[in-house]
């Protein structure tokens, strides 16, 4: 359950209460889902808890020598819609799909493996990797070139079908391209698979540590950030917690 749909809930709960006898209980739920949607919207509460996730890795360096593969995690292509017009649609992160591009151009023998099935819970015949392939190509990669993983359904199943289908050699060097925001529970988990991936972080959310205490002057921008955080730190903790990562927040390998 999405956190801010969480909150709507609650408020939604609360107007129902208030027609029983628990109304002065119900009036506080109200009054408290209030808050707590103003802090969401309109606070630094998303930037807060977004940054330290996004600047946990550094830029890639480049300087370090070309890679032998490149790994592009899922998250842009919405299935449904692409299935529903028959034609691949980008709802966001599109840096996830544009960076593997110019990479492939700066490394022209470096592998491309774009992995991505489908997240819903009821299974469709719709896969990411599928409508993600044409883009890529559109982008300037060749097909030839493209390694598909189609059937992860979360972060942990990608770094699993994904070190299966490559099988990378020691000494092998891959990056990991997906948002800043989601790098850190990402590159956790490959870590845990048994796969040295590299980062390759895109799509940031804030402009870094001077926006950290900056107010939101839409709300729905708000909302967003605090949204996208607020899932990815649940995420960081339940991976945690299930043992598909090591640490809470995974950070730079210590040379």
């Amino acid at each position: 359950m999405l956190p801010i749909n969480l909150l709507v809930e609650l408020g939604i709960l609360s107007l129902l209460l208030m027609a029983t006898r628990l109304a002065a209980l119900a009036r506080k739920l109200a009054v408290t889902t209030l808050v707590l949607l103003a802090l969401s919207a309109f606070s630094p509460l998303g930037n807060l808890l977004l940054y330290p996730l996004e600047s946990r890795f550094p830029p890639w360096d480049s300087l370090r020598g070309a890679p032998d593969g490149i790994i592009v995690l899922g998250g842009s292509v919405d299935t449904d819609l692409s299935a529903a017009h028959r034609t691949p649609v980008v709802t966001h992160a599109a840096d996830r799909m544009l960076a593997p591009a110019e990479l492939a151009r700066r490394y022209p023998n470096a592998r491309i493996v774009f992995t991505g099935g489908t997240s819903n819970l009821i299974a469709t015949e719709a896969r990411e990797a599928d409508y993600s392939a044409p883009i890529l190509e559109n982008l300037g990669i060749p097909k030839q070139r493209i390694i598909l993983e189609r059937d992860s359904r979360n972060t942990w199943e990608n770094a699993i079908f994904t070190k299966q289908l490559v099988a990378p050699k020691p000494g092998e060097r891959w990056l990991l391209v997906t948002s800043a925001f989601h790098m850190p529970r990402s590159i956790g988990v490959f870590r845990e698979a048994g796969f040295d991936v590299e980062a390759y972080p895109v799509d940031w959310r804030m402009g870094g540590r001077d926006e950290l205490f900056a107010f939101a002057r839409k709300g729905r921008d708000g909302l967003e950030k605090t949204d996208v955080a607020m899932r990815e730190w649940i995420g960081l903790l339940a991976y945690r917690v299930t043992g598909r990562t090591r640490e809470l927040l995974p950070g730079p390998a210590k040379d």
